[in-house]
């Protein structure tokens, strides 16, 4: 059951006091910060799509282009029944401080259409893909705005977004994508950047706090792409996953899940009940557990101010965005929780989708151990300026990150001007 905070709770409005609270601390134009409480440019789209029994159904289509000051706008595409323009404007911001806080040369954008894929066939998904891309075609390039993979959607749905957007233009485009299939002009280590990127900033966060990763516990909410890689990883490092959960509710076992027996499982029955040897959680429970490691990985404000007080947690690493509301992010901070903020946990992707347009427009290609190398140092790079300037202001990690992000924008307004 979602709390009146939930409820409540507007995505945009979040960013805006986000953008509020970092400004404080940066000594900068308020006419800087004023620019970017706006989106650059929201397009809103039907959609017709003919459904496999002959009935037209149109669906709403949203991409926003939140900030092109440091480069091109990037972000991903999410299909689900909430979508809306004010969640994916917000996304999109989250996106413009992420790359900014990594230090990649691009702006944020996001992109989505309200259905639910869960109910349409695989014919009808791409039928909604193509028409998507064709609706939104003037908008995107690889010079302009690069979509890539969110919720609901995968590699399949970029090589979908790249044919239809290169048979437009007449020639074959891979820069337009990332997170395609290797075979098209993807990148090594797209898939799981996301989730190991997870995994790069809980070691440093765990060195901080000299906790050792072999042996700790860890409880992963949300199993997709980012939860299952993060899962993965964490238990090469040594750790004991001992809850997982879905939308659906989870599993708990506290001497610790064979993530791999698991990943398999799932991959196949696509639910996590029936899996035997385990107990049977809600989400909630879940989020109670006593462990060293939490990683939310499902959607946003899944940790609100009425269970914020059950975290037993020392290490929250946010994989999904905007995971812990305002409200339940000064209740962490009282427990003293080390809360590693999303766009600074969960950048991973964005960074690889970065290696992998710089590959495509130069039409040479790393292999995984490289990429991996490059993440792994830019991750860390990012994490101890973030902590640093939190040392160094007395704030807590997520307005550290954000006076990061939201600083290296400002200073490139200022030095754009203001056209004309």
């Amino acid at each position: 059951m979602h709390s009146e905070e939930q409820k409540r709770l507007n995505p945009l409005d979040m960013v805006l006091a986000q953008i509020d609270k970092a400004s404080r601390y940066l000594a900068c134009d308020p006419n800087l910060i004023e620019k970017l409480k706006h989106a650059e440019r929201s397009l809103m789209v039907s959609v017709p799509v003919m459904m496999d029994d002959g009935r037209l159904k149109v669906f709403k289509g949203f991409r926003v282009q939140h900030n092109t000051v440091r480069g091109p706008a990037k972000g991903g595409i999410r299909f689900h029944p909430d979508v809306d323009l004010d969640e994916v404007t917000a996304l999109a911001a989250w996106m413009t401080w992420k790359c900014a806080v990594m230090n990649i040369p691009f702006g944020g954008a996001k992109g989505g259409v309200e259905c639910n894929p869960k109910e349409m066939s695989i014919r009808e998904i791409e039928r909604l893909t193509r028409r998507f891309t064709a609706e939104i075609l003037s908008f995107i390039g690889p010079e302009k705005d690069i979509p890539a993979p969110d919720v609901n959607t995968n590699a399949q749905i970029m090589a979908w977004m790249m044919d239809t957007y290169s048979m437009q233009i007449g020639h074959s485009v891979p820069g337009v994508v990332t997170g395609k299939p290797i075979e098209i002009g993807g990148s090594e280590g797209r898939s799981e950047a996301t989730g190991r990127g997870v995994v790069f900033t809980i070691l440093e966060a765990a060195k901080r706090m000299n906790l050792r990763l072999d042996g700790a516990t860890a409880a992963i909410q949300g199993f997709g792409n980012v939860g299952a890689s993060a899962a993965k990883h964490l238990c090469r490092e040594g750790a004991r996953i001992t809850a997982v959960s879905t939308s659906k509710g989870g599993i708990y076992c506290d001497r610790g899940i064979d993530i791999q027996a698991l990943q398999s499982y799932y991959k196949k029955n696509a639910t996590l009940a029936g899996f035997e040897g385990y107990d049977v959680i809600t989400n909630d429970e879940l989020l109670h557990l006593p462990c060293d490691i939490l990683v939310p990985a499902a959607m946003e404000n899944s940790i609100h101010k009425d269970n914020a007080g059950g975290v037993r947690a020392r290490i929250i690493a946010e994989g999904a965005n905007g995971p812990v509301t305002p409200i339940a992010d000064e209740i962490l901070k009282d427990k003293g929780v080390f809360v590693i903020p999303d766009i600074l946990a969960n950048a991973g992707g964005v960074t690889v989708s970065y290696f992998e347009w710089v590959q495509d427009l130069q039409n040479y290609f790393w292999n995984e151990e490289e990429i991996n190398e490059k993440l792994k140092m830019l991750m860390v790079s990012a994490f101890k300026k973030v902590v640093n300037i939190a040392e160094e202001n007395k704030v807590d990690n997520r307005t550290a990150a954000q006076m990061l992000g939201i600083g290296r924008v400002v200073e490139a307004t200022r030095v754009r001007g203001l056209y004309p």
